[in-house]
């Protein structure tokens, strides 16, 4: 037996090794290809061979943010079970690889965020050494990331490359601090009012659905209304971000085309609740259930989003440095050519499809357990949180608010079910000196109440003065028991680090590339 499972232990090591080894080469070829196109492009243009080199790299980045960045989309459709992780990986890459070939847009601002100023950059060479720096800093910092299964902000692992290396390249008064200042805001901003929004709606969803005594019945009215809201908050969401390329509308604008879009979707869609819902149990399990199509839909438009504004992320240094080569001037603004575009979508793509399952891993299931009514709110507030924040003028991160939603819903729970064995405790309490039977019909009348029912009743219990207070002993013990079952603490922990040292870290990274390649080229 002993030698038996040496022989698996050995054929599923060397199975991962293979499986390792084909990623490599798929990433291999990509990258060839990479180079010999751009190097068929370099023949006509004056240093052209740097071209080659930043095609290499934005290739480099793009797969990178592939294999962190999208796992947010799909990661709790996957958790919740909705999608398999090929299906959900199938899906993302074709949406992620659309947004970015549809809607990725023309023009790229080249500094990104306005953190660095122009003018204290100098000449064209140096800027193109600099946004050559930054993005091979913030590729690097995502491949590290990903490796240790930690989502961070790919906007936020550019814009610290970008800031190394312009202070690298022109000082320190290059930097826009004030800026700065507002992105560090976000770091807080994004994952708490992602947090607040998820958690509201699965509030909403306990209290109007799940606690209700006819589940079924409060389904048929509720599903259709919340799955409307979605449908406005994707729309509005898409209109905004991610059709800007295809049409520019105001935000009074989008927001009446999503309502009118919504609209339509909640008569469609109610009378298909109604009976879809004919032959269920009057169960939670079966509420689950009404919400894994829309959730589908969900997944499958985020990536869509993500791929219209993220793309920049990869190839907005790429076109940054392709324009400068071209024109020999810093530009502020660099228009995308359609190979930019591609290498930006299919490497996106290819990153997830080759590396993004430990991420997907990670969001889906290692924070906080997830069903479909969870994985439901964490995505309406991921479109929603952008909305609000963009309104506000507030720099978010997706990353931030999709993770932030996730430890919404796990915080809450934790509430919730705290809050659920210390009334139970105190109902048993109360009925100690009383018969069983007593206490067996109280429970059972109370597990069968709706949400207002039993706080009804556990007023009415308070009221009666029978030793409805719980000691200090155990009201510690019975928050110790639930304090880290619902949300990995250690998890949480790892990734809020990530997120802190992000900026700093690729800044780092981004100026010491920068200080190497001057001094190999000086």
């Amino acid at each position: 037996m002993s030698d038996m499972n040496t022989l698996n232990e050995f054929q599923n090591i060397t199975s991962s090794r293979r499986r390792e080894m084909l990623r490599l080469a798929v990433a291999a070829v990509f990258i060839v290809l990479i180079t010999i196109y751009t190097e068929f492009l370099s023949t006509s243009i004056e240093n052209g061979h740097l071209i080659i080199v930043a095609g290499v790299i934005g290739a480099y980045m793009a797969m990178n943010i592939g294999a962190n960045d999208v796992a947010n989309n799909v990661g709790p459709a996957v958790g919740s079970k909705t999608l398999t992780l090929g299906a959900a990986i199938f899906i993302a890459a074709i949406f992620e690889a659309a947004g970015a070939i549809i809607a990725g847009g023309d023009v790229v601002s080249t500094i990104k965020k306005g953190i660095i100023d122009p003018s204290a950059i100098g000449d064209s060479t140096t800027f193109i050494w600099l946004m050559m720096s930054a993005l091979l800093a913030g590729a690097l910092w995502l491949n590290f990331a990903t490796y240790h299964g930690l989502p961070v902000s790919t906007t936020h692992s550019i814009i610290g490359g970008v800031l190394g290396a312009g202070i690298a390249a022109g000082g320190i008064d290059a930097a826009n601090w004030s800026q700065m200042g507002s992105i560090a805001v976000s770091w807080f901003v994004s994952p708490i009012m992602g947090g607040l929004i998820a958690a509201g709606f699965l509030m909403l969803i306990k209290s109007r659905i799940n606690y209700k005594r006819d589940r079924i019945a409060s389904a048929r009215k509720w599903v259709p209304i919340l799955i409307a809201i979605m449908a406005w908050a994707f729309s509005t969401y898409l209109i905004m971000k991610g059709l800007r390329k295809i049409v520019s509308v105001d935000f009074d604008m989008a927001l009446l085309y999503g309502l009118g879009i919504a609209s339509a979707i909640y008569l469609i869609v109610k009378p298909l609740i109604h009976r879809a819902s004919k032959n269920m149990e009057n169960t939670k399990k079966s509420i689950n259930k009404l919400f894994t199509i829309p959730l589908i839909f969900a997944a499958a438009l985020l990536s869509f989003a993500h791929g219209a504004n993220d793309v920049a992320n990869a190839v907005g240094p790429l076109a940054a440095i392709v324009d400068s080569l071209i024109h020999s001037e810093v530009s502020t603004q660099a228009s995308i050519p359609l190979w930019v575009i591609l290498v930006g979508a299919i490497g996106i793509a290819l990153g997830l499809a080759l590396y993004g399952s430990r991420l997907i891993r990670t969001v889906g299931s290692e924070i906080t357990e997830l069903d479909q009514t969870r994985a439901f709110c964490i995505a309406m507030a991921a479109s929603i949180t952008v909305i609000i924040a963009s309104q506000l003028g507030l720099p978010v991160s997706s990353t931030h608010v999709a993770i932030g939603a996730v430890f919404g819903v796990g915080f809450l729970r934790e509430i919730i079910k705290k809050n659920y064995h210390q009334r139970i405790a105190k109902i048993k309490a109360h009925y100690a000196d009383e018969e069983s039977y007593a206490l067996e019909a109280f429970l059972e009348d109370f597990e069968n109440a709706d949400f207002k029912q039993k706080g009804a009743m556990m007023r009415d219990l308070k009221a009666k003065g029978k030793r409805m207070g719980l000691s200090k002993k155990d009201r510690k013990t019975l928050k110790q028991t639930y304090k880290n079952e619902l949300v990995a603490r250690f998890t949480a922990l790892k990734i809020v680090s990530a997120w802190i040292i992000t900026v700093p870290a690729s800044a780092s990274l981004a100026a010491i590339i920068f200080y190497v390649i001057q001094f190999t080229t000086s």
